[in-house]
């Protein structure tokens, strides 16, 4: 969508040259092609590719639902005007798919849990339209609406952001006369406030699960809510409570947005590309003026910017699953051709108005753009270094594998690797994937399977007060021979385990450096290997060995990332078993060239000499 660049306004925009006109633009353009692959009436989009996990008719409903999404914030944002007729097209679509007689009817949500998920969507786009279309509806419609979203009362959900989708959906029925449950309500109400965590995160769960969920879900709907429920007691509550927590989250989160506008490759649902805006635009709409509505529009122009420039949508208008062009391996058992339409929650900023600050603010840098920086945040256990050189956001991860202590599964790439950055892809596709190279510490077995990391204790997550950055963690090295036959959700699998001795980690974050620190416990036959940043040619990723790791290399891994059709992988490592309680060393580089650190090492502390100038003394764990 190059063309977009004719209308780049680099007065009011000059990072990005993005306006609402060109988000306007983008919606439109998924909408209308979204339109010609839908079903006679329009209650079924059906994209073409092969068919999720979930089969064609839930494929069909994501396609309407998560569309509808758009056309909704489109709209909302115009205070009804609509020239391209979005919602007399999907209010169609609503007559047929709560049709239970229509050859077009939707899989209800007594059906299969995953309409549970798009009742979500179409009950919030109903409420922000509701004088352009829900209100003009025949009584017949509405009524078949409300028969359709009832089942969603005294239903079991998942106890991780799905329990927003029924708070929703109940929400909705309640404004508009139709059946809820207060008990449901309070339930849900309740179990969230147990996601809270420090600085202003949610967790997705009881688990250590940190991903963009955690913005484009559990900041976008509280709030939200909040709007629905307006005047009732316990929304007017927490309202206050919400916005300071999304407040101290975005203050984070524009700092995990790398200059070329990437957000953070890691976590499941990454096919969702540009939903990531999300949560800025959520806090446009709450009212937010720190960070600046410049500064937020910066991040999610950023974001569409740099997809809508890189294949997606591509020249068909599709969004596919994949990155930027399709790559089918991004995706998970869940995901289907419809899938990647929850791109639509980026489009959020659209239910603003075009006088609203967050359009009419000139653009502000990002963090990375205005100097380097080296930032801790605690909640995910997250060292995070962006250089202003080039752009880049680099994550050191002592903190997040979406499990718990002691949970002995498999690693997944994209929660349990030790470093994620906004150019780099942790390998999701080939041996790599399974078997754990790219940014880990491991223990190869007699036939080379690398241990896991999964179910590690966090030590640390600090910063100096030279501003360095630091941390560690701590595990029991395992093998695990996965149950077969087990859904793959994007985290790591249960199966049969074998213990070997622990694993200790420290690490150390300045600039384009990390020192990682590495110790095994207890004797053991197996050698030691230490990954480095899987990088897409020709961005350059570094692994230098310290004392002891004798093995040095890099690898080659072919269509492992949906970044590039190659990916080289530094990594070194020990000839012989590793040495137990002995500390060795690697210093890991990403992006641009500059000296490595000096690194002394003593029995318990390392003195760090970094290519600034500036003396860390680290006191080993």
């Amino acid at each position: 969508m190059r063309w977009l660049r004719e209308l780049d306004d680099r007065t009011l925009s000059p990072h990005t040259g993005w306006t609402r006109d060109h988000w306007a633009a983008l919606a439109d353009h998924l909408l209308l092609t979204a339109r010609r692959h839908a079903s006679p009436s329009h209650a079924r989009i059906s994209f073409p590719g092969e068919p999720g996990g979930y089969g064609p008719d839930v494929d069909a409903l994501e396609g309407f639902a998560r569309t509808f999404l758009a056309a909704g914030f489109r709209v909302a944002g115009e205070s009804g005007r609509d020239p391209h007729g979005h919602l007399e097209w999907y209010a169609r679509g609503l007559a047929a798919g709560t049709d239970p007689r229509s050859p077009e009817r939707w899989v209800r949500l007594d059906e299969h849990d995953q309409a549970k998920v798009e009742a979500a969507s179409i009950a919030l786009v109903l409420h922000l339209t509701r004088p352009w279309l829900w209100d003009r509806l025949d009584d017949g419609v509405r009524e078949r609406v409300i028969d359709y979203l009832a089942p969603a009362i005294g239903a079991a959900y998942p106890p991780i952001n799905w329990v927003w989708f029924q708070l929703v959906v109940e929400q909705f029925l309640a404004s508009v006369g139709g059946p809820y449950s207060r008990a449901d309500l309070e339930a849900g109400l309740a179990l969230t406030d147990g996601f809270v965590r420090e600085e202003g995160w949610y967790a997705d769960g009881d688990r250590r699960a940190y991903d963009h969920y955690v913005g484009w879900a559990l900041h976008f709907y509280p709030l939200l809510w909040t709007e629905m429920a307006a005047g009732d007691p316990a929304a007017d509550a927490r309202r206050p409570a919400y916005l300071s927590r999304l407040e101290r989250f975005l203050h984070d989160a524009v700092h995990l947005v790398g200059a070329g506008g990437s957000p953070l490759i890691q976590g499941r649902s990454l096919t969702y590309r540009f939903a990531a805006a999300a949560p800025f635009w959520a806090g446009a709409r709450a009212g937010l003026t720190t960070p600046a509505p410049g500064l937020l529009r910066r991040a999610a122009s950023g974001i569409a910017r740099h997809f809508a420039e890189r294949g997606a949508p591509g020249d068909d208008g599709l969004l596919t699953l994949g990155w930027h062009a399709p790559w089918r391996p991004i995706a998970q058992s869940y995901s289907g051709t419809g899938s990647p339409y929850w791109a639509a929650k980026g489009l959020y900023g659209l239910a603003l108005p075009a006088d609203h600050p967050v359009w009419t603010a000139v653009e502000e840098p990002l963090p990375v753009e205005e100097g380097d920086f080296q930032r801790v945040i605690r909640s995910p256990g997250w060292l995070v270094s962006g250089t202003r050189a080039d752009g880049l956001v680099r994550v050191v991860n002592h903190g997040t594998d979406h499990a718990l202590p002691g949970d002995h599964r498999t690693d997944s790439p994209l929660y349990a690797r030790l470093g994620y950055s906004t150019a780099t892809s942790p390998v999701l596709a080939g041996p790599h994937a399974a078997d754990p190279l790219d940014q880990s510490v491991t223990l190869l077995d007699p036939s080379g399977r690398p241990s896991h990391r999964t179910g590690f204790d966090t030590l640390l997550a600090d910063r100096l007060p030279t501003g360095t950055v630091v941390g560690a963690s701590r595990w029991q090295a395992h093998w695990v021979d996965p149950d077969p036959g087990a859904p793959d959700h994007g985290y790591g699998r249960a199966g049969a385990v074998t213990t070997g001795p622990g694993l200790t980690v420290m690490s150390a974050l300045r600039g384009p450096w990390e020192v990682r620190l590495v110790r095994v416990s207890a004797p053991c036959p197996y050698p030691l290997r230490v990954g480095g940043w899987p990088a897409p040619a020709p961005l350059p990723s570094r692994v230098v060995p310290g004392p002891g790791l004798d093995l040095a290399d890099v690898t080659s891994a072919p269509d492992a990332t949906p970044l590039s059709s190659e990916t080289l992988i530094p990594w070194c490592g020990t000839r012989a078993a590793a040495e137990p309680d002995r500390w060795y060393s690697a210093l890991l580089h990403l992006g641009a060239a500059t000296p490595p650190p000096d690194l002394a090492l003593g029995s318990t502390t390392a003195r760090v000499t970094w290519p600034d100038g500036v003396v860390d003394t680290l006191r080993l764990p």
